[in-house]
């Protein structure tokens, strides 16, 4: 068997949540693959809605194996706290949720240095969550961080030495903090971490494979925040892409099956950043009160604009998309013109290649398609679609290269369309 990866195609919050747990019952595992508590996959249904952080969204399918791989990166405080806020909804993790070893874990420090470097920057800040992923990340490149396994030896002296260090760094930024209670709750969180079961999640997960078991790989962020891929330096602190799923979770590159890129019927992004088809009139608004463009996380209000084909092209390519899922298709019902980015102007030229900059001087080149003024979301089935949405989507597979499997025509599990079998 192989492993199926998910991951989102633009700038993050793309509904990669409630797809995951829509595929679910396919699988005999899910597996969370980067990232940390910045990342929120919101899931709606039975009436309830659920904000996931860390813990992978096919835990709300009964007797299916979620695994925190390797290069997640970990908050014990935020971990306990979605995890009791779960177990009161009636979901007990204990039997379902594994964590390995070798996920990094965020500490009180890491907070506060994220918060003193942010500061530091000023104008140039990048808008990060302040969850203190980066400086995490930046602990593990250098050999400095703190990881999951650590708890089961010697732990007490790895903290004291990783703390002292983070301390002299404050202290030369001039970064006033008291951590007191924070690290007080931190502690207490991890001794609530130590009921669930840390593995070596690289062997778990090639067994589980060896033994003809299925595993869906779930991306947090989206491919244009990837650190190396993305619109740097405005971007999140790992690999976002489909190569992320090697390392993140163990396996090798031939053991990768399909690909699922998530990606919204338009286009947002929270934060600082470019985003060259940003939409600054009563449009972007529309679009806004219309998809409910607020973080799962950080509450902040999303940037919006029309769906961008050049950085979609170039995420599929980067990430060997073999299937496409397209979201909050709905929240373009009422609009006359529907606008997709084809290409950038740059200089007076015309590309359709993602370029090492997007920061300035870059025009989107659009084309115009008739909206299909229909109410989608109370369609259940392909046949259904009005002859103007099925236009906009074979113009998108057309562009893309890919098949669109997916339509989501709104926030509930049960307001997803597949279009085709294979």
């Amino acid at each position: 068997m192989k492993v199926d990866v998910l991951l989102g195609l633009q700038w993050g919050d793309e509904g990669k949540g409630k797809v995951v747990d829509v595929l679910t019952p396919e699988y005999d595992a899910v597996t969370r693959f980067q990232g940390g508590p910045n990342a929120g996959h919101t899931l709606e249904f039975e009436g309830q809605k659920y904000v996931l952080r860390s813990i992978p969204s096919g835990i709300f399918q009964g007797g299916k194996m979620n695994i925190i791989g390797n290069g997640v990166v970990l908050d014990p405080i935020l971990f306990r706290q979605e995890a009791e806020a779960l177990a009161a909804s009636g979901h007990d993790l204990t039997r379902q949720l594994y964590i390995s070893k070798k996920a990094h874990l965020i500490m009180p420090t890491h907070r506060i240095l994220d918060a003193a470097y942010e500061a530091a920057k000023g104008d140039a800040k990048v808008g990060t969550t302040g969850k203190g992923i980066g400086p995490t990340y930046t602990d593990k490149v250098s050999r400095n961080g703190l990881r999951v396994g650590d708890l089961l030896s010697g732990f007490d002296e790895k903290y004291a030495i990783a703390k002292r260090k983070h301390e002299v760094i404050l202290k030369g930024l001039g970064y006033p903090y008291d951590i007191t209670d924070l690290e007080k709750e931190w502690f207490e969180a991890l001794e609530y971490l130590k009921r669930f079961q840390f593995i070596d999640s690289e062997h778990v997960i090639n067994h589980l494979l060896d033994e003809g078991k299925s595993i869906l790989a779930e991306g947090a962020q989206g491919t244009m925040l990837d650190v190396d891929f993305g619109s740097y330096p405005f971007v999140t602190s790992s690999n976002t892409v489909c190569a992320g799923a090697c390392v993140g979770l163990g396996v090798a590159p031939r053991r990768i099956g399909e690909v699922y890129g998530i990606f919204k019927a338009y286009c947002t992004r929270v934060g600082a950043g470019p985003f060259p088809t940003e939409l600054f009139d009563e449009t972007g608004d529309l679009l806004g009160e219309r998809g409910h463009e607020f973080g799962a996380v950080t509450g902040r209000k999303r940037r919006c604009g029309w769906i961008d084909l050049v950085a979609l092209r170039y995420a599929v390519m980067i990430n060997g998309v073999t299937r496409l899922i397209m979201m909050k298709s709905d929240v373009l019902d009422t609009f006359d013109t529907v606008k997709a980015c084809v290409a950038y102007r740059i200089d007076g030229k015309e590309t359709e290649d993602f370029p090492f900059d997007i920061c300035e001087g870059v025009e989107p080149v659009y084309v115009e398609l008739p909206g299909w003024k229909t109410d989608l979301t109370r369609m259940t089935s392909e046949d259904e679609f009005p002859e103007e949405f099925n236009a906009y989507i074979s113009f998108l597979e057309d562009e893309l290269g890919v098949p669109i499997k997916i339509v989501s025509v709104g926030p509930d599990r049960e307001q997803t369309i597949l279009r085709y079998e294979d």
